[in-house]
């Protein structure tokens, strides 16, 4: 049975967007396991715009987060507002600092962040009608903000060298209210209770095939929780 997930996008390029290889590889594993997809993004500016090349602000730049998205979304992208949760079986987020940026304040105000109101509707509707709900990277936040006491995992809580830059998300999160799991990279967590299902993938300073394998993990999960999937064990 043929199941259909959207991924929600922000932006294109991982310091004020969407991490792209992240979407890839959550295209890759949802098309391998013959899921259809679709794409949104809410039509919004990005809170700034990064230079890649330089990692710093371009100043008096602005760029529209769905107009972005849709570079990765090879065109075929809807505005998040016309998204209705009956339409699909399952959400994924991707990560990058567009999760923390635009589809939230994260980056800004940390645990007093808010959420963007069609990311907090889809988030609620969601898991509300018991469909799954996928997360990578920094996106977890948004879980964690948005409903609370959910499980959610960024992988570990401590740097450990440089190998998890990232770590003190995990302390953020917890703030939230939520509760943090450790997982490797290669791993997802499954939060049986609300159908949340989490990988680290860039939390993590590892090699691409790793970030690849745990962001499949997830994509399996996410599918098996629709119960409708049978090519899923």
């Amino acid at each position: 049975m043929s199941t259909g997930c959207f991924q929600v996008l922000s932006g294109c390029g991982v310091y004020d967007g969407t991490e792209i290889h992240e979407a890839s590889a959550i295209l890759f594993h949802l098309s391998r396991k013959g899921a259809e997809v679709q794409m949104y993004a809410p039509d919004v500016l990005q809170m700034h715009v990064i230079d890649h090349t330089k990692g710093q602000p371009a100043e008096a730049e602005s760029r529209n987060v769905l107009t972005e998205s849709a570079r990765i979304a090879r065109g075929k992208i809807t505005n998040l507002a016309k998204l209705t949760t009956q339409d699909h079986d399952a959400v994924i987020f991707p990560g990058g600092f567009g999760a923390a940026k635009n589809l939230s304040t994260f980056a800004v105000d940390g645990k007093d962040c808010k959420v963007h109101k069609e990311v907090e509707r889809v988030l609620q509707e969601f898991h509300k009608a018991g469909k799954p709900i996928g997360l990578c990277c920094i996106s977890p936040v948004l879980a964690a903000k948005v409903l609370p006491g959910a499980e959610v995992t960024v992988g570990h809580e401590a740097e450990e060298g440089g190998k998890w830059p990232y770590a003190g998300t995990a302390g953020a999160i917890k703030a939230l209210g939520a509760k943090h799991c450790v997982k490797e990279v290669t791993e997802a967590h499954v939060d049986l209770k609300n159908k949340v299902v989490t990988t680290p993938a860039f939390m993590c300073e590892t090699e691409l095939h790793h970030i690849f394998e745990g962001i499949g993990a997830m994509v399996k999960n996410v599918l098996k929780l629709t119960g409708k999937y049978s090519g899923v064990s």
